[in-house]
């Protein structure tokens, strides 16, 4: 007797089923339509001090996957209940590591002026008073908390650390996919540190560049641990939220 051949579930909706698949090619085409619109933005953001657009890529970058993706594709970058809740604790501490070791090398390497990466962010902030009372503080400080712990944290790990990585995995293994959304995560953003606008014009610092951009690959290593040791993509997201916690406490607690 004859038995028929278990088909796999689609992992990519009908509309988009005969072009994209979960591989290496759909990998690429996402990564270089959304780090080319992405670097774009920031670097113009950089300049007139608006980041309207650049929280929109953000947004469609966490809709993509739903967009495309069937519930069982979803399933297969991590959107889950984590399998090991008590993995959230190591995923929140990992990502306030990364910001500290980050933020206290910055100050060794580069001091207190804007070849800092976390002195120039915070010259970005647009809107700021330029004196504060503690008041005033506390609610800019929840306000710039409360958008860089959603935005960038959901939209970058269901990209990064969820479709891309799952585009790489099933053709390069769990940990060379780790090692290229790391990377890509790391390279785009040089367009918010690294290639800096100063009143004389774009300006490529390297050496803070290079330290910027091998911080932020080890960080975006970090990320995929926590998503693994969650087993949910959950892990990732909170991981990079409270890296950004960390950095925004540090920006107006410390150097504004």
């Amino acid at each position: 007797m004859s038995t028929r051949p278990t088909s796999t579930p689609p992992e990519f909706r009908r509309l988009f089923a005969s072009w994209l698949r979960m591989d290496v090619r759909t990998g690429l085409i996402l990564l270089v339509l959304f780090s080319a619109v992405r670097f774009g933005l920031v670097m113009q953001a950089n300049v007139t001090r608006s980041y309207a657009l650049v929280s929109i890529v953000f947004v469609v970058m966490a809709l993509t996957p739903l967009l495309l993706l069937t519930r069982d594709g979803r399933r297969r970058i991590g959107m889950t209940r984590p399998a090991r809740p008590s993995g959230l604790i190591a995923a929140l501490m990992a990502g306030a590591l990364c910001c500290g070791l980050l933020i206290a090398s910055a100050g060794v390497l580069f001091g207190a002026g804007d070849n800092n990466a976390f002195v120039y962010i915070a010259g970005t902030y647009s809107g700021l008073p330029p004196a504060m009372d503690e008041q005033t503080r506390l609610i800019l400080f929840l306000v710039f908390a409360a958008i860089g712990m959603s935005f960038s944290p959901i939209g970058e790990e269901l990209f990064y650390r969820g479709l891309v990585h799952e585009s790489f995995a099933r053709r390069l293994g769990e940990g060379r996919a780790a090692v290229v959304d790391a990377g890509a995560f790391a390279l785009v953003h040089l367009a918010h540190f690294g290639l800096v606008w100063r009143a004389t014009g774009w300006t490529l610092l390297p050496g803070p560049a290079v330290w910027w951009v091998t911080g932020l690959f080890v960080t975006g290593l970090a990320f995929s641990w926590a998503r693994r040791v969650t087993g949910s993509i959950l892990g990732a997201i909170v991981a990079h939220a409270t890296f950004n916690l960390a950095m925004t406490a540090w920006i107006f607690y410390r150097i504004l």
